[in-house]
């Protein structure tokens, strides 16, 4: 458990405080300085996203260029530098950039609810085996989808695989919540057990899976557990965006509830919470994102602790600003190491859950080696 600041008594109704005008505290001043500061994080992240890659292109003379062909539904026929840089931009990059922000903004913002509903930093999508589900889905596809799953593969096409991970994902969500809940009332730590043993039992069956797979497939499984968004497209924006928008949106209405949580379940009851339906909108919430993201972009570890805790040390634990911050960074993030990805062994192309592991790895030893106090900080 970590120290935490009781719930501004100013706080009133659901609607989101980042929304309100009003005068409040230093850390409030600080956190909304925040706000404006990552959103200009994004959108520069989002220019650096369309320009850094193999082909540098000049976005900012293109884009007047891009918007006028959109408006006329038209594509540039003129010149082959144009039309191929119109092709990299408009199928590769734009797609790429928004589906990278998408996926870091819903694996942050994840992490953040489970943090806040598990009263813990160390909390993270991947802790209830919801990660692992989708990625038990996706390889119990790639192993039999040209056998068993044959029709289904011819039925579904491109998203196949997607919706794969996304069952996985789903299933094991049902599945988790049916033993975490008994008599209307679902037990936050049964929750946590029993999303360990789910992810042991997922990483068992993937590993029985590996097995029995061949080159190609073991291929393709690993480098789909390891996460890229190599494969970006419209179309996997257009499956996930409205999953994840959908949460995005939602989630910070429960800032107050996840606020009032923090002070444990019996204070938040006496506070007029209803405890329970905040629980069940916050799995639920989480679930759908996580497996909308895992299933377009593979395993990608660690956002979910990292954006989360290092926002919490920085505007505090106030949820009504915790959570639309780490979508912002989250999304700024993601879409700042994809870039690094695709640059980093040019024409190749690493995985984005290799640096994400590098860079998140240390920072959880560090987060719990100062719950611990062994850091002096």
């Amino acid at each position: 458990m970590t120290d935490h600041v009781a719930p501004s008594p100013r706080v009133r109704g659901p609607l989101p405080a980042f929304f309100r005008l009003g005068t409040g505290g230093d850390r409030e001043s600080l956190a909304r300085l925040a706000l404006c500061g990552l959103t200009v994080t994004l959108l520069a992240a989002i220019m650096a996203g369309l320009v850094i890659g193999p082909i540098s292109l000049p976005v900012i003379e293109m884009l007047p260029q891009v918007l006028k062909h959109v408006l006329q539904g038209t594509v540039p026929a003129d010149d082959p530098i144009a039309v191929r840089n119109w092709i990299v931009l408009t199928e590769i990059r734009m797609p790429r950039v928004i589906l990278g922000a998408l996926v870091g903004a819903a694996l942050a913002v994840s992490g953040a609810v489970m943090q806040g509903l598990f009263r813990n930093p160390l909390a993270d999508p991947g802790i209830i085996g919801i990660s692992a589900g989708a990625g038990l889905g996706a390889a119990s596809f790639i192993v039999f989808g040209g056998t068993v799953l044959a029709p289904v593969s011819v039925f579904l096409g491109p998203f196949a695989l997607p919706i794969a991970a996304f069952t996985g994902a789903l299933f094991c969500m049902l599945l988790l919540y049916r033993i975490g809940t008994r008599q209307g009332v679902t037990s936050v730590a049964t929750l946590l057990l029993a999303g360990i043993a789910l992810t042991a039992l997922a990483a068992a069956s993937i590993g029985l899976l590996v097995y029995v797979a061949d080159n190609q497939q073991l291929r393709d499984i690993n480098f789909w557990n390891l996460g890229s968004l190599a494969g970006a497209n419209w179309d996997k924006v257009l499956g996930a965006g409205p999953i994840i928008l959908f949460m995005l949106v939602a989630v910070p209405f429960l800032a107050h509830g996840l606020n009032a949580l923090m002070l444990g379940e019996a204070a938040a009851g006496h506070m007029g919470i209803r405890v329970q339906r905040l629980k069940n909108l916050a799995i639920v919430a989480v679930a759908a994102a996580t497996g909308a993201a895992v299933a377009v972009s593979g395993g990608i570890g660690f956002v979910g602790i990292v954006v989360p805790h290092l926002l919490r040390l920085t505007i505090g634990p106030d949820h009504r600003y915790l959570l639309p911050a780490s979508a912002l960074l989250g999304a700024s993030l993601l879409i700042l190491t994809d870039a690094a990805s695709r640059t980093m062994v040019a024409p190749a192309e690493l995985p984005i859950g290799i640096l994400t592991a590098f860079a998140g790895a240390p920072f959880f030893l560090w987060i719990l080696l100062r719950k611990r106090g062994l850091t002096g900080l």
